[in-house]
């Protein structure tokens, strides 16, 4: 009988937690799992025995993460068909006719050094390289297990399809049903089924009653049999392991429940255990698909929250007079006096907004927002408050963008910040809860009144929200393309980095005219040939031509700073009728240099 056919008759256990059990059995967190097929088969062999007699009728290959992008950065891409092939024939032969092999596929991680978003056409080829790879092996379908990525799944969809095997895509929910990225359950279910699954499902996530409560969801939303694998619970870090707490019974208590919500292949992800699965087996045997009714359908992507709006704030005269913002670093201790005389300044000779860095070079400053708020109140300019993705998790950053909000600290924009490891604080780790992209649809989210699960916050935060731009990159159509995906995040205006060459920035302006955002072409006036050369060969995303380095070479001091504000000026004047306007980013915290070049940028000469 065809899998999606027997999957509505009847109710299947599945196999729990491959990675969980290795780690009992001492296999290290450094190891990689799937190249045990290779070096320690029995291992494997065994483990997969044991959830056969617990009563899994579906079992896992040990290959979640054997695709490309995962085994390259550990120097096992040559292995990667083998590792697979042998994944499949080592469950194969502990299933036999027993039970059924589920070729195990996860989500891609980003390849290391790769500044771009692999292309569909590029992900398809390396899921199609691991799938074929299962099929030779003897799986007898193919399970797509703890994806977030709605776009990424369909992908791999697609790729499984070639196989001729049954498909069933499982994604990874948070509390609320819904994905990382903000599909909810419906959205989900509906997208998996447009793109060719046999069965959709849940796993992994935050436990058996969130998993149950997505169940229930997914089943009103499709006719398409429903998978899941659930976590045991959160775990609890003791005595240098995690240990999870949730109890077989209850987790075969919670698993029956599933099924009369409308599941009918049940088993265990992360702390699950043989134990847990036999009681799951236990509890189930007997049991007969629920009815399954639909609820109305819902639409199959998520809807654009929030109208585009014509631009606010230090924005409003875009596109009739030059929109000129100035960077300031916090200062590195409690003193904030020279920064309000600088905003002062900058106020006074026509600056519309001043950026404040958070923790640049991730060396730590005043946190920025408080300071904001000062600023905004004292001086009566806007501030632009930068947030990186480094600094907090993603409970911090929800917390701190609401108080922004509180405090009137409205405008900012979105980054990921440099990893800690750059900076001078050696107990700091890089958090990345989020890249910048992500850290976008937060802001937009919670401008739409909701959080990163979708619940109500009470109302809108009210964010004017931008990003940052690097058009110097030597593959400019890829920092366009990502450009592209944070306006599609929310973005509503760009900052570049520094440049230096007319063509970079002509050539910038010519490939993103048709995104019609306000983009402000970042101005970092020189100040000595060191300064000059330790720009160009030490700041990623800084490139400064030969003729400009030959004008700064033997510049120092006072002849320095006259020299980089000739250039400057220079560069405002060939560009301004391009642009509609500039981001002034005075090194050292010299605002006076700022202060000049606003005057000239105003006095239109």
């Amino acid at each position: 009988m065809a899998l999606r056919e027997r999957l509505k008759n009847e109710v299947l256990a599945g196999d729990g937690a491959i990675g969980t059990m290795l780690y009992a059995r001492g296999v290290g967190l450094d190891a990689n799992f799937e190249h045990l097929n290779l070096v320690r088969p029995q291992l494997v062999l065994e483990l997969h025995a044991e959830y056969l007699a617990a009563g899994a009728r579906i079992i896992e290959t040990n290959t979640f993460g054997a695709n490309l992008t995962r085994l390259q950065p550990i120097g096992l891409a040559h292995k990667l068909a083998e590792i697979n092939r042998q994944g499949a024939l080592l469950a194969r032969r502990a299933a036999g006719t027993e039970a059924l092999v589920a070729g195990s596929v996860g989500p891609l991680a980003r390849l290391k050094g790769e500044e771009r978003e692999l292309s569909a056409d590029e992900q398809q080829e390396i899921f199609r390289d691991q799938v074929n790879a299962l099929a030779e092996g003897g799986v007898d379908l193919i399970l797509l297990e703890t994806f977030s990525d709605p776009a990424q799944i369909c992908h791999a969809i697609a790729a499984a399809r070639t196989t001729g095997l049954p498909v069933i895509a499982s994604m990874a929910f948070q509390e609320g049903g819904r994905t990382a990225c903000g599909c909810t359950a419906e959205q989900v279910a509906m997208m998996l089924a447009a793109a060719g699954a046999d069965a959709i499902g849940a796993n992994c996530g935050a436990g058996p009653l969130e998993v149950l409560r997505t169940v229930q969801r997914l089943a009103a939303a499709t006719d398409l049999p429903v998978a899941a694998f659930a976590n045991s619970g959160f775990p609890e870090y003791v005595e240098g392991r995690h240990i999870y707490r949730c109890t077989p019974e209850y987790f075969a208590s919670m698993a029956a429940e599933m099924v009369a919500a409308g599941a009918t292949l049940v088993g265990g992800c992360c702390g699950t255990t043989p134990a847990h699965i036999r009681a799951v087996a236990d509890r189930l045997r007997g049991m007969r698909p629920a009815l399954r009714s639909r609820a109305p359908s819902s639409e199959p992507y998520p809807a654009a929250r929030e109208e585009r709006r014509e631009p606010a704030g230090f924005l409003a005269d875009w596109g009739r007079r030059p929109i000129i913002t100035v960077e300031l670093d916090p200062p590195q201790g409690m003193m904030v006096d020279r920064i309000l005389t600088g905003s002062r300044a900058l106020k006074d000779a026509g600056a519309d907004a001043i950026n404040l860095a958070e923790n640049p070079l991730a060396r730590v400053r005043m946190g920025n927002i408080a300071l904001g708020s000062m600023i905004r109140q004292e001086v009566g300019i806007e501030v632009i408050a930068h947030i990186t993705c480094r600094d907090r998790n993603l409970l911090g950053l929800q917390s701190d963008l609401m108080g922004a909000s509180l405090l009137g600290v409205r405008t900012l924009l979105a980054v990921t910040g440099d990893p800690a490891r750059l900076g001078d604080q050696a107990g700091a780790s890089s958090v990345y809860d989020l890249n910048s992209f992500g850290l976008l649809k937060l802001m937009n989210d919670l401008n739409a009144g909701v959080n990163a699960l979708g619940q109500p916050i009470g109302q809108g935060t009210g964010f004017t929200i931008g990003c940052a731009f690097n058009p110097n990159s030597p593959k400019p159509e890829v920092q366009v393309a990502r450009l592209e995906k944070k306006i599609a995040a929310g973005a509503r205006f760009a900052q570049t980095q520094p440049i230096y060459d007319r063509e970079v920035l002509l050539e910038m302006t010519e490939q993103t005219r048709h995104l019609a955002i306000p983009l402000l072409p970042g101005i970092l006036p020189l100040v000595s040939e060191r300064n000059c050369e330790y720009l160009h060969n030490e700041v990623p995303g800084i490139v400064i031509p030969d003729h400009i380095r030959r004008r700064m070479h033997g510049k120092e001091k006072e002849a320095g700073m006259r020299e980089g504000l000739a250039i400057a000026r220079e560069f405002i004047d060939g560009v301004r009728h391009e642009v509609g306007g500039f981001y002034l980013i005075p090194p050292f915290g010299k605002y006076e240099l700022a202060v000049e070049l606003i005057r000239f940028i105003r006095e239109g000469r």
